[in-house]
């Protein structure tokens, strides 16, 4: 039934086109298996023993992994970490995500998770449901990239131990020998054979002067390659899901055709793969360089996919397409506007840890080292200034001789707004605050979207306060994966505890709650817009949120007004960062970081008595957790008001960043009178009466009254 259900949210998030298209391909699917032979995948006759001479003496291609780039990083503290993480790929061990290590034992399995147990069967890999599956597919997803193999082909260029080539290519023989085409887990969709083309081709390229890289072993890596390539051609992802795995195929597509241009269809892959991934740059990369699928780990694997063929292209030609190197320009100036000199990333959205290609053993790729990563390709300076090089970034420039030039370093960035993904950061001294107005996610099923609209997040210091709490999961805990792509999860505000909008499964929302922003005034500090998620219940609710952030003044407001019809549970939230500790205080909470304060809220509410709420660790509605890694949660407070009132209604909460012990705000109230809400504190700063004008010129006007010295 679960299935079924599935099915059919997911057909009603497809147009008619796409209806067609799919019911084609798996009329497909159910025919006879047709198998491409070796002169229908390369070309007929082709001279294997002259292909791979011209491999070796890399001809009319770019090079990603030579022994020039071994010997200028000898000795250094990039190669040591190169070779520990060679070594335990000489082990068999393995970790992904937030799992234990794994030790797979003298002869790897490539369709045995042993994290959850499970063997994967060796059906034709579209007969296989990953959705309802015992296992996790990531976990064996993951394994299969051979994300791994660069690290055997880096080590052996820093060496020349036979022990990294001879594993390199033992474990290749093992896997093509374990996964003929379309077969098992492994080639469950093209994306997972377009991004282990990527590590394949370029493992191999590494590999190029290996004795053990016979004719035959070259052959039957080659074809392999070549048949990716044709999956990632035939059944790219289209229509709605149409996102970074879009990018992904055409990556490994363009990275086939341009490490092995002898192959007969090589020149028309790679035109149709540079063709679409331009077009898609410009989609999936917004102008304001904000990621379309509002999840800030798939803008960065997004961009760092182009960024790979970009300066493919680049070493080839001496030049790279300007759509591509444009589009990952944007969004690392974006990135870097967002984390400034020193506040910590964003984490809205989904985040798998995707890496485009593997030259280091990071265990993620943080936005910062992904700024180092472009600083060093591209030379933007604001990725510069913001960035800090992973040892990938090294691997890269020692092959274009790149060195950081003090004078490229961008300026420091202040209040912006990003109208295309819609978020604002305000900004004051060393507190960033953020508000989120833009879109759900991208496309019809927003797949790594969560239900997060209106949410705002607060550090200061370089310290997360208040911010989003991550993904914890995507298959191996569904249950955790619901609640913290639901709205209760995130620093916005809930109406009788539902999500704005309604999933439809594990990549799909069913309805979107649409964002509209009224207006925003960086200078000031003041953000207000709305969403309707809340117009599908019975009794219809409008839920709008001011943020009001002036940077002369310490403490950050933000009000809720909810209109419509019925009673209702009001509830705002406040995921706080998980080294912090809370105590009530007065009308809201201190929160604490090793026993200091560093954070006070206070809320009051126009209608009834707001109730304090403290949630930490909860696994009955898997509410209170921080997730810093996929598959991992650790427990953090969950903090807030609720009120049980009658629309229309107010609530309002204080945010006071410091170290003051005594309550920072006093005489904290709200007042929703006829077309005005009027909201008044006293805090360090002084007396403040500001009155909002929800239908006022212009519409969400606020009006601001301070007096420097409050009245004892």
């Amino acid at each position: 039934m679960q299935r079924l259900t599935w099915y059919a949210h997911r057909i009603r998030a497809m147009e008619a086109a796409e209806i067609e298209w799919r019911i084609r391909r798996v009329v497909g699917q159910r025919l006879p298996s047709r198998s491409f032979t070796e002169a229908q995948l390369v070309g007929p006759d082709l001279d294997w023993c002259g292909t791979l001479d011209r491999f070796r003496a890399a001809e009319g291609r770019p090079v990603l992994l030579d022994p020039e780039q071994a010997d200028a990083l000898a000795g250094s503290e990039i190669a040591t970490a190169t070779l520990v993480a060679a070594d335990r790929v000489l082990d068999h061990r393995f970790a992904y995500f937030g799992y234990p290590e794994a030790a797979l034992g003298p002869e790897i399995d490539w369709n045995h998770d042993p994290i959850g147990g499970i063997d994967w069967p060796t059906l034709p890999g579209h007969r296989i449901d990953h959705r309802t599956a015992a296992g996790d597919p990531k976990w064996i997803w993951e394994l299969n990239r051979l994300q791994h193999l660069p690290w055997l082909a880096q080590a052996w260029l820093l060496t020349g131990d036979d022990r990294y080539a001879a594993e390199a290519f033992d474990q290749l023989d093992s896997w093509i020998a374990a996964n003929p085409p379309g077969r098992g887990i492994a080639w469950r969709g093209a994306f997972e054979a377009g991004i282990r083309a990527i590590s394949v081709a370029v493992a191999l390229q590494g590999l190029r002067h290996s004795p053990r890289l016979t004719v035959a072993r070259f052959r039957a890596v080659v074809c392999m390659l070549a048949e990716s390539a044709r999956r990632c051609w035939a059944e790219r992802s289209l229509y709605s899901s149409a996102n970074n795995h879009l990018i992904g195929e055409l990556a490994g597509l363009a990275t086939v055709a341009l490490l092995f241009p002898d192959l007969r269809p090589s020149p028309r892959w790679e035109r149709d793969a540079v063709t679409a991934l331009c077009a898609e740059a410009d989609r999936q990369i917004l102008p304001d360089g904000s990621g379309a699928e509002q999840a800030v780990g798939y803008q960065m694997f997004t961009a760092e996919l182009l960024l790979l063929v970009a300066e493919m292209l680049r070493r080839r030609d001496g030049y790279a397409p300007v759509l591509l190197t444009n589009a990952v320009t944007r969004s690392a100036r974006y990135l870097a506007a967002v984390v400034g000199d020193h506040d910590p990333a964003p984490r809205y959205g989904d985040d798998d840890e995707g890496f485009a290609l593997r030259l280091d053993a990071s265990p993620v790729r943080t936005v910062r080292d992904h700024l180092g990563l472009v600083g060093s390709v591209l030379g933007t300076p604001d990725a510069i200034r913001a960035g800090t090089c992973p040892p990938a970034a090294g691997w890269l420039a020692a092959a274009t001789d790149a060195t950081e030039d003090a004078s490229a370093r961008g300026e420091p960035l202040g209040s912006f707004h990003a109208p295309d993904g819609g978020l604002v950061v305000l900004r004051s001294g060393r507190r960033r605050i953020t508000m989120d107005v833009g879109p759900l996610g991208y496309l019809s099923i927003a797949a790594h979207g969560h239900a997060d609209a209106l949410a705002v997040t607060l550090s200061a210091d370089g310290h997360e306060l208040v911010g989003h709490p991550g993904v914890t999961s995507y298959y191996g805990h569904p249950d955790w994966r619901s609640a913290h792509r639901g709205t209760r999860a995130h620093p916005t505000a809930s109406v009788d505890g539902l999500d704005q909008s309604v999933i439809g499964g594990a990549f799909l929302w069913r309805r979107h709650a649409r964002v509209h922003t009224r207006s925003v005034d960086t200078a000031a500090g003041v953000v207000d817009a709305e969403h309707d998620g809340y117009l599908r219940l019975d009794e219809p609710v409008v839920h709008r949120r001011w943020l009001i952030a002036p940077p002369d003044r310490v403490t950050a407001v933000v009000v809720d007004l909810f209109t419509g019809t019925g009673h209702h549970e009001f509830r705002t939230a406040w995921p706080l960062h998980p080294s912090l500790d809370v105590r009530p205080a007065g009308c809201g909470h201190l929160a604490l970081r090793e026993g200091s304060p560093v954070l006070q809220l206070a809320y009051a509410a126009s209608s009834g008595e707001p109730v304090r709420s403290e949630i930490r660790g909860d696994t009955d509605t898997n509410l209170g957790w921080w997730s810093h890694r996929l598959e991992s949660r650790v427990p953090a407070w969950l903090v807030g008001s609720v009120v049980h009132a009658q629309t229309p209604v107010a609530l309002v909460t204080a945010l006071t960043p410091g170290n003051a012990e005594e309550p920072a705000v006093s005489d904290l109230g709200v007042d929703l009178r006829d077309d005005a809400i009027t909201v008044r504190w006293r805090d360090e700063d002084g007396a403040h009466l500001h009155t909002l004008l929800p239908s006022g010129d212009p519409p969400g006007h606020v009006q601001r009254e301070d007096v420097a010295h409050p009245v004892s």
